[in-house]
């Protein structure tokens, strides 16, 4: 393994950090969070359409950078550096990744090339942590239950007609914590299909704008990951690859490895610039006549921090690297460490900024909330680590005959 970075993903993160650095800052953070939308559709159209953000890691047949996971997971550091609210996890992490292998031929041809261009967004409407099996196997029936435990899919024949070339799929049910599920153009849902006899999950396409389709945005701990609460009241819907056969749960699961090594390089971002925050704080706030970062007390803490970032930082890079070689089972516990640094990180900046540290004005809290937002949303960090743990039957217990 060559841990250096080529001179192509060291232009990509440049050219994204100076992007960032002049078009969200503190001031249009706060602005993009308090539109509808929850991000600014002027940055998104910058990522998407003069970076190629969007379409980074797909293939350049569908319009498309033609990068692997690892470049995206690099970009998604820098994001993660100033917090930045776009529809880049959902729509090119989660949602464009699945097109890519389970859709079919017209469906990838007429959905990547917008979602490339920017001017198509998606997400997947599925509880994250278990649809990706993040943190326990996701063979369970978490995408079925009615309203209350999920979506349901039923084959409807066409009017006066049997089940067949003419049928046509229709959904009912809930799904909450969708990330940017308000505003996508796409949602990809995961449902339960076939009853108790033939019970599977599959894949379904649903226009943001379907009949019947009810998305309302959720009031989130974590401000700059807008998310909303899906219904689907006896929607239409296109099953994504047209087999209902294929192997949806194991997509899923492959997924969520490149899902974690994302996260965790976006964590340690936010965690990087926390901690640059706060040293730069401790230098010119005085005590007792003194810079409070002269003080040896202070100096350890944010010793403990940066050990702990940059121990997190190994791992993430490791993982984006190994997802990008086809290796699985990294991601889950690159990502419980760098989730533990960005708590570590933005807790530490919390209270060595002091009084300023508490305040709704001030930034530090936003990181803090990043952290304990995506621990709820993907983690925690002690359920990514036992199942990993399980998954390479590590405390499995194994007779040994003398």
């Amino acid at each position: 393994m060559d841990a250096r970075f080529t001179a192509e993903q060291d232009e990509i993160r440049g050219a994204l950090r100076d992007l960032l650095r002049r078009r969200c800052g503190p001031r249009e953070l706060r602005r993009a969070l308090d539109t509808p939308a929850g991000h600014d559709p002027d940055l998104w159209a910058a990522l998407a359409g003069r970076l190629g953000l969007a379409g980074l890691a797909l293939p350049e047949e569908y319009g498309g950078v033609g990068c692997s996971a690892t470049e995206l997971a690099l970009a998604c550091e820098e994001t993660g550096r100033v917090l930045a609210p776009s529809p880049l996890l959902a729509t090119a992490v989660l949602a464009a990744p699945l097109l890519l292998a389970l859709g079919t031929e017209d469906q990838r041809a007429d959905l990547l090339p917008r979602i490339a261009s920017g001017t198509l967004t998606a997400t997947l409407a599925a509880p994250p942590a278990t649809a990706l099996a993040l943190t326990c196997g996701n063979e369970g029936e978490w995408a079925g239950g009615g309203r209350a435990g999920g979506v349901q899919a039923r084959l409807v024949p066409a009017t006066g007609g049997a089940a067949g070339a003419d049928a046509a799929w229709r959904l009912y049910g809930q799904v909450d914590q969708v990330l940017d599920g308000h505003t996508a153009g796409l949602l990809v849902v995961a449902a339960h299909a076939g009853g108790f006899a033939r019970s599977r999950t599959l894949l379904f396409l649903v226009p943001g704008d379907a009949p019947g389709l009810v998305r309302t945005r959720q009031t989130a701990l974590d401000a700059t990951r807008p998310r909303a609460c899906i219904q689907l009241r006896d929607v239409e819907a296109g099953l994504l690859g047209g087999d209902d056969e294929a192997d949806v749960l194991g997509a899923l699961a492959r997924l969520g490895d490149t899902v974690a090594a994302v996260l965790a390089c976006e964590a340690v971002g936010a965690a990087d610039r926390a901690l640059e925050r706060t040293v730069e704080y401790v230098g010119q706030r005085e005590q007792f006549g003194r810079v409070i970062g002269s003080f040896q007390a202070v100096k350890h803490r944010l010793a403990d921090v940066y050990v702990q970032l940059q121990a997190a930082r190994s791992a993430a890079y490791y993982a984006a690297w190994a997802v990008g070689q086809g290796e699985q089972r990294v991601g889950g516990l690159a990502l419980a460490q760098a989730l533990e640094a960005l708590r570590t990180a933005a807790a530490e900046g919390i209270q060595l900024h002091g009084g300023i540290g508490f305040t709704w004005e001030h930034e530090a809290h936003l990181y803090f909330k990043r952290a304990t937002g995506d621990d709820l949303l993907f983690g925690p960090a002690h359920r990514l680590r036992a199942h990993a743990a399980d998954a390479a039957r590590l405390f499995e217990r194994t007779e040994v005959t003398v």
